[in-house]
């Protein structure tokens, strides 16, 4: 991982930078636009927004200000649970693109797997990335039986998994599943929302190499191989989350960082949500 430009190679052939910039509950109008902005102007790359979030207008708006070409720039967007289906994934990707105001999407994800109606949503998905409106599919917060579901009913197996992923949960299981079939992991919420951040571990980790326990873990995420989306809407905070390139853990501090996991979830749990 040698900077914030670096990218990882999706199955299909897509190039997906590695580090991004999430935009969960960052407000729609002038707080996105401006974080978004300031983002690409660090040289983020990679922007994560949904439906759900109801930031898609603010996103785009800054994309096109941002005087950045729009192939230099990936964009992920998802279809929420109360879309899914056949049909009405169809019609709320073009309510996703017309607010984004965008010809295509990079990464387009289904949010969570809705128990009867995910595989058609997937079918809604296929189709999307047939006809080029979308580069990549994928799918977040799938367990490993919703994915083998998925792989043992469509023609596409999805590029990307992203789910709730950081020192406490570390998903190996899921992570060694995904390695196997070729779907890269990524980690929302890859601090754990801050509550790792005084874990005595981290931070002695975190003077050794005088860097942040966030830098630390962003860090430890990079070393795995998984692509991260931390969020901020400060500046000082998108520097600090960007500046994670400089040095490397070695492996007895990854060691001591994976084993830190004890498979505690803070958000929602996918099999029960």
């Amino acid at each position: 991982m040698k900077d914030i430009y670096s990218t990882l190679t999706l199955h299909n052939g897509v190039e997906l930078p590695q580090f991004g910039l999430g935009v969960y509950k960052v407000e729609e109008g002038q707080q996105v636009e401006e974080t978004v902005k300031k983002a690409i102007n660090l040289g983020y790359r990679l922007i994560d927004t949904a439906a759900f979030y109801e930031n898609e207008e603010g996103v785009g708006k800054a994309i096109k200000e941002s005087g950045v070409p729009r192939e230099e720039l990936f964009i992920t967007t998802k279809v929420w649970n109360t879309e899914q289906g056949y049909e009405q994934t169809l019609a709320a990707f073009e309510k996703s693109i017309k607010k984004l105001n965008l010809e295509y999407i990079d990464l387009y994800l289904i949010h969570w797997p809705v128990k009867g109606k995910y595989l058609d949503t997937w079918r809604a998905l296929e189709e999307l990335y047939k006809t080029g409106k979308v580069k990549a599919i994928g799918v977040s917060n799938f367990q490993i039986h919703h994915l083998k579901d998925i792989m043992e009913n469509s023609s596409e197996k999805p590029v990307v998994n992203q789910v709730e992923l950081h020192p406490r949960l570390s998903q190996e299981e899921l992570r060694a599943f995904c390695d196997e079939h070729n779907i890269k992991v990524e980690a929302w919420s890859p601090i754990a929302r801050g509550r790792v951040l005084d874990d005595s571990v981290i931070q002695e980790i975190a003077h050794t190499h005088g860097k942040s326990a966030a830098q630390i873990i962003l860090r430890w995420h990079l070393q795995n191989s998984i692509i991260i989306i931390p969020k901020s809407v400060h500046e000082e905070r998108l520097k600090e989350n960007a500046d994670i390139f400089d040095f490397e853990l070695n492996s007895d501090e990854m060691n001591q960082l994976n084993q830190l996991n004890v498979n505690e979830r803070y958000g929602p749990d996918p099999d029960t949500f």
